[in-house]
Order: C-alpha cells, then structure tokens, then sequence
C-alpha cells in the first residue's frame, strides 16, 4: 500500500511538474515575440548590339531585413524594430557601381498603461548607414570620378525623449514625443574639407562633429492586409526642432506593399520619401520594385 501512495505521489508531484513547466513556457512565449523577415530583390535589363530600340544593359539587387522583437507583460510593453536595406546598381560601360539604398536603423518604445490603449512612454531611434557614399563626377578626361561624402556613421542620427504611446496593436500604434533630444554626428574630416561652411555638411558647424537639437516627435506604424496575399506597412517619422526653423518639418515615410506568391517568393514594393532641409532642400525619393525571395526567421 506504502508502494501505491509512493507511486501516486510521485505521478501526482510530476503532474503538477509538468503543469507547472508547461505554465512557465506559456509564460514565456507570451512575454517575448520575435519575427523577422529578409528579402532579396533582384533587377536586370540586357540588350544586344542590334537592339535598335534603345536602352542600356543594367543589373540591380536590394537586400531588406527587418527583424522585431517584442515585450509585453500586465501593464508594460517594449516594442523593438530593426531594419537593414542595402542596394547595388551597376549599368553597363560605367567605371563604378552605385548604391541605390544604405540604411540601418533601430526603433525601440517602452511603455508603461495610463489607460485604454495609452501608454506613458519613452522612445529611441537610431538611423545611419553602413557604407561608403560617393558623389559622382569627371575628370578632364571624361573619366568618371566619385568622392566619398559618407561612411558608417557619418551620418547618424540619435533621437530620444519621454512621451505617450497611443497602441492599438502591434500592427497599428502612434507615439508622441513633445520634448525629444536629437544628436547628429558626423566625421569631423567631412566638415573641415575645404568647400564646406557652417551647416553644409548635415547641418553641422565647420570644424564641428555633432549638432544638437530639442524638439517634438510624432512616429507612426500601421500594416494592414489589404487582400489575402496582399500586405501594405507604413512608417512615419516626423520631427521639428524649436530651436531652429521650427515650420520645417522633417518627414521620413516608407511605403512597403508585399504581394506573396508563395512561401518563399513574393512581388514587393517600396517607396521612401524624406524631407531633411539640412540634408537638401528638397524631398529625397526612393522607389524599388521587384520579385523577392522572402526568408521568414
């Protein structure tokens, strides 16, 4: 009978183990989610010599990653964005290829429930790129020339501030910021190169290496599908600084519609327009479209 009351303890206490464990791994999966995502677009046009309708050989290949890991527990959340896009051309008959995208940027919000769906939060976010960028031009010869104008960090730029999380979702949320510092930073070789003045060079003084403002932040993200295999995800980013030219407004907003034709492939589309008056005077635009091959970690 000791035996039976043994045995029946020890199913009992490895039940209760089991139950337990299957608790915390609940727990667990439901506290942290991660999803990422990579894409490899790729471009090419070719003509032979007796193509008399015009045109001129080109190939051209982007690389996205975007990679999201996420918190969420009782009134907390943290919600953490990366993403990577990198893009080559080369035509036919040029000296050098040409990147058509550079950009590494981090998003990180932490937010703490007031009530509803809103949020007391603070916010990070980190943009550069990762390589080299080069001005193109010739020489007296007619040889192409480039000149480097920007490298890993140069620029970069750092924004951070306190303020309230609107989130409905994780497909669907909006931060306010009223009082948010931004760093820019630059390799202080670029601003003391001869042609360069005082705020030339993203906004940064010459002799100069950082730039600081305060200002006010609006971020934006809302993905929806808009058919069964068709998804469409924006991003918006605005910032005003008080201390200088508080009317120009900086804008980034990314457009990336997704038609999937299976797991692995899909059509995808990408349009970024940003407006920086440091930068250029004018809006910077970027569209790609291509056939992907899509890799889901």
């Amino acid at each position: 009978m000791k035996k039976i009351y043994l045995l029946g303890a020890l199913l009992v206490s490895s039940l209760a183990t089991y139950a337990q464990q299957q608790n915390n791994e609940k727990e667990k999966d439901t506290t942290w989610t991660t999803k990422g995502n990579a894409t490899l677009l790729f471009n090419q046009s070719a003509f032979n010599a007796e193509w008399l309708g015009g045109g001129t050989s080109n190939v051209a290949g982007n690389l996205s990653i975007s990679y999201d890991f996420n918190y969420a527990k009782k009134d907390w959340t943290w919600d953490n964005k990366i993403l990577i896009d990198y893009g080559l051309t080369k035509v036919k008959d040029e000296k050098f290829a040409k990147k058509t995208n550079d950009r590494f940027e981090f998003n990180s919000i932490l937010g703490k429930k007031a009530t509803r769906n809103w949020y007391y939060s603070a916010f990070l976010n980190f943009k550069t790129q990762m390589a080299k960028g080069y001005k193109f031009g010739e020489d007296e010869n007619g040889e192409e020339t480039r000149t480097e104008y920007t490298h890993l960090l140069s620029p970069g730029y750092l924004q951070i501030g306190p303020g309230m999380l609107w989130k409905k979702s994780n497909n669907l949320k909006v931060n306010i910021a009223p009082a948010t510092a931004k760093l820019v930073f630059v390799d202080k070789d670029f601003t003391t190169t001869e042609g360069y003045e005082d705020g030339d060079y993203f906004g940064v003084d010459q002799g100069k290496s950082t730039r600081f403002e305060f200002g006010a932040s609006i971020s934006g993200y809302y993905k929806v599908n808009i058919m069964e295999n068709v998804s469409a995800e924006n991003i918006l980013n605005l910032y005003s600084n008080y201390i200088e030219d508080p009317q120009n407004v900086d804008i980034d907003y990314t457009l990336n519609v997704v038609m999937k034709i299976n797991k692995y492939l899909s059509t995808n589309f990408t349009f970024q327009a940003i407006y920086d008056d440091n930068a250029i005077t004018a809006f910077q635009i970027r569209e790609v479209f291509g056939l992907g091959v899509n890799y889901g970690f």
